[in-house]
C-alpha cells in the first residue's frame, strides 16, 4: 500500500480539526497529547505495523483508535493501488463487557454525529457487538421452554425474564434470568438445519446483520477474538469476517484470555452432562458403564483431598489407580463410535473427552496437566498449553495485519518487554512502542501515605482495620478499599466491629448491586476485591481516598509453578515474571 506525503498531511491535518471539536473544553496541552496519540496510531495502521501504547487513564485512548480507524478506512479509499478495503471491517476487541457497550452505544454514536458534521464522513458509522451463540436465544427452544413451565410454580422473577426474552435475542440485555433458563433456551452448538423456525430466526438474523458488508466496526471480546484466529488456522467457518486491522483494548487482559482459550477442561458437571445425553439417547447399558468408570476416575483425584488444605488447584500426579481409572474411560469412550445411530453432537463431545484424558494418561510435555476442585472437592481436569506465547504469534500476529495493542498498563518498570513475552511479540519485527501519559497530575493532586511503624502486637486484620478508621475519618468516607483475596477482606470487615461511622459495603463475587449502592450512598466505604481492581468507574469525588491493603502479587498456581521451572533460580523467576505482574495490577489498582 501507497501512500503520498499529502495524503498524510490531509489526514494529520483532520485528526487537529476532529479532536478541537471532540474536546473543546480541554487544555492545549492535554489536547496535543490526544492530537499525537491518534498521530501515532494512524501511522501504525496505515503503515501496516503492530504497536504497542501504554495510554494513561483520562488520555482518550478509545476516540484516539476509533478516529485512527475511520480516517485509515478513508486514505485506504483513496491511495494509489488499494484493494477494496470499504468491504473490510476493523474489529475491536476489548476485555470487559461494559466497555463493549460504551463503544457501541456512547462513543461510535457521538463521534459518529462529530464526523458527519465536519464533513469527515458522509454516512454513519455502523457497527456491531460479536459474541457466542450461549448469549442469544433460541426461538424453537425458548417456545419449547415457556411451555414446560407454564404449570409450574417458577420464581416469579425469573418467569417474566424468561417471557421477556420474546422481545430481547440477546440474554445479557435481561435481569434475572436463570442459569438453568439460560442454559436451556440458548442457541445450540450445532443447529438443525430443518429447524422450523429457521427462516424466522432471530440469531439468524442478528448474523445476517453482523456480515453486512456496511457493519465497518465488530467488537467482541478477546476470548472470541482468539476462537475466531482458531477457526481460521484450521479452515473452519470464520467467526469473524476477514478484517483489515485490529485494535486489542485492555490487551493486558489478552493474555489471560489466551490461557483459558489454551486450556481444555474436563469438569465433574461436563461429565454428567455427557452420561445424562447418553441416557436422553437411549444407550442406558452405555451410560451405566461410562458414569461407573467416571466416578472411579473422580474418586482417584480426591483420594487425600483434605491434604490439600483449601487449594483450589495441584498438579497432576499420574498414580497406578488414576492410570487404571484413565485407561478404562478411554477405552470405553472410544468404544463410543461402535454404538447404532449415534448423533454426530455426541460423537464429538464424547471424542472431546477421550482427547483430554488421553494427554493426562500420556503426559504429554506441552501441556502443563493439573486438577481444579470446586467447593464441593469435585475435580476439574485441566490441560494447558506450555506455548501460549508462540500459539499468539501463529493465531493474531503472523496474518501481519496491522495492529494497535493499548491500555494503561502495558509497561512495567518502564519498558514494554514482559508484555512483549507474555503476547508472543519478543521476536517479531517491525513491532512499534509509545507511550501517552494520563493529563492526571498525580504528583500535585495526590497524597500518598504508606504507614512505617507497626506494633508487633497488633494482629495484621485489626492493624487494617485501625487504618481504615482513621483515613476514612480523615476523608468523610468517599473511600474504596482493594484487598488481594475475599478472605482477608471478610476478616478485616470483621475486624472493624462496626467502628465505621459511614455506609459500608462488601462487594463479592458478582455483587455488582453492592458497587451500585455504594455509589448512591454518596460517602460510602467500598471492600472490594478481585476483577474490582480494574475497569469500574467512580466518577466526580465518589471515590476520594484509595486504600491497597497489600501489594497484588500473582498467587502461585500450576501453571506459574510451570513458568518457574523455565528459570535457572528463583531470583531470576521473580524478577522476570512476579514483580512486572505486580506492577501491572497495582497500576490497574
Amino acid at each position: 500500500m501507497y501512500y503520498t506525503k499529502e495524503y498524510l498531511k490531509r489526514a494529520h491535518r483532520e485528526i487537529d480539526t476532529i479532536f478541537r471539536v471532540l474536546f473543546p473544553e480541554h487544555g492545549m496541552a492535554v489536547r496535543e497529547e490526544q492530537i499525537m496519540l491518534c498521530h501515532e496510531m494512524l501511522d501504525n495502521l496505515l503503515g501496516r505495523n503492530i504497536a504497542l501504547c501504554d495510554a494513561g487513564v483520562g488520555i482518550g485512548k478509545t476516540y484516539a483508535y476509533l478516529v485512527a480507524c475511520v480516517l485509515m478506512r478513508k486514505y485506504s479509499l483513496l491511495a494509489e493501488g488499494c484493494s477494496p478495503y470499504e468491504q473490510r471491517p476493523v474489529v475491536i476487541s476489548t476485555s470487559s463487557i461494559a466497555l463493549q457497550k460504551a463503544i457501541l452505544t456512547e462513543y461510535i454514536p457521538f463521534l459518529s454525529r462529530i464526523l458527519q458534521e465536519n464533513g469527515t464522513i458522509q454516512a454513519p458509522i455502523k457497527a456491531v457487538i460479536r459474541k457466542g451463540k450461549e448469549h442469544f436465544v433460541c426461538d424453537e427452544r425458548l417456545e419449547q421452554r415457556i411451555v414446560a413451565i407454564e404449570e409450574k410454580n417458577k420464581n416469579a422473577l425469573q418467569k417474566e425474564a424468561l417471557l421477556s426474552l420474546k422481545e430481547h435475542y440477546d440474554m445479557d440485555e435481561v435481569s434475572n434470568l436463570s442459569g438453568f433458563d439460560r442454559r436451556m433456551v440458548s442457541v445450540p452448538k450445532f443447529c438443525s438445519g430443518d429447524c422450523p423456525k429457521r427462516g424466522s430466526c432471530r440469531y439468524q438474523q442478528y448474523l445476517e446483520r453482523s456480515r453486512d458488508n456496511e457493519m465497518f466496526i465488530q467488537i467482541c471480546n478477546h476470548n472470541y477474538l482468539l476462537a475466531d484466529a482458531s477457526h481460521r488456522l484450521e479452515d473452519r467457518p470464520l467467526l469473524l469476517r476477514s478484517y483489515q486491522a485490529l485494535v486489542v483494548d485492555e490487551a493486558h487482559k489478552l493474555p489471560d484470555a489466551a490461557r483459558q482459550m489454551y486450556t481444555e477442561t474436563l469438569s465433574q458437571h461436563n461429565m454428567d452432562e455427557l452420561c445424562l445425553l447418553l441416557q436422553q439417547a437411549h444407550y442406558k447399558d452405555f451410560y451405566r458403564q461410562l458414569r461407573t468408570a467416571f466416578l472411579t476416575l473422580s474418586f482417584s483425584c480426591t483420594q487425600g483431598l483434605s491434604k490439600l488444605r483449601g487449594k483450589a488447584s495441584e498438579p497432576f500426579v499420574l498414580t497406578p489407580f488414576r492410570r487404571a481409572a484413565l485407561i478404562d474411560c478411554i477405552a470405553l469412550l472410544q468404544n463410543a463410535g461402535g454404538l447404532p445411530d449415534v448423533p454426530r453432537y455426541l460423537l464429538n463431545r464424547l471424542g472431546e473427552a477421550e482427547s483430554l484424558l488421553r494427554l493426562f494418561l500420556l503426559e504429554v510435555p506441552t501441556r502443563i496437566l493439573y486438577i481444579d476442585y470446586d467447593a464441593d472437592g469435585q475435580p476439574t481436569f485441566c490441560a494447558a498449553s506450555s506455548r501460549v506465547p508462540q500459539l499468539l504469534r501463529s493465531a493474531l500476529w503472523n496474518t501481519r495485519e496491522p495492529t494497535i495493542l493499548t491500555s494503561g498498563t502495558l509497561t512495567a518498570a518502564g519498558d514494554f518487554d514482559h508484555t512483549e513475552q507474555l503476547l508472543g511479540l519478543n521476536a517479531y519485527t517491525p513491532l512499534r512502542h509509545f507511550r501517552a501519559d494520563s493529563p492526571f497530575n498525580y504528583m500535585k493532586k495526590c497524597l500518598l501515605y504508606i504507614p512505617t511503624r507497626r506494633a508487633a502486637a497488633v494482629h495484621e486484620n485489626q492493624y487494617l482495620a485501625d487504618q481504615i478508621v482513621q483515613l476514612t475519618a480523615a476523608c468523610h468516607g468517599h473511600a474504596l478499599v482493594l484487598f488481594t483475596s475475599y478472605r482477608q477482606m471478610r476478616n478485616v470487615y470483621d475486624a472493624l466491629g462496626g467502628r465505621l461511622t459511614f455506609p459500608v459495603f462488601q462487594a463479592g463475587r458478582g455483587q455488582n448491586r453492592s458497587i451500585q449502592q455504594f455509589k448512591q450512598s454518596g460517602n460510602g466505604v467500598l471492600f472490594a476485591a478481585g476483577s474490582c481492581w480494574e475497569g469500574i468507574d467512580f466518577p466526580g469525588d465518589m471515590v476520594s481516598l484509595l486504600i491497597i491493603a497489600k501489594l497484588p502479587f500473582p498467587i502461585p498456581d500450576p501453571v506459574s509453578n510451570y513458568e518457574r521451572q523455565q528459570y535457572p533460580n528463583l531470583r531470576d523467576y521473580i524478577n522476570a515474571e512476579v514483580i512486572p505482574e505486580m506492577q501491572k495490577k497495582l497500576r490497574q489498582g
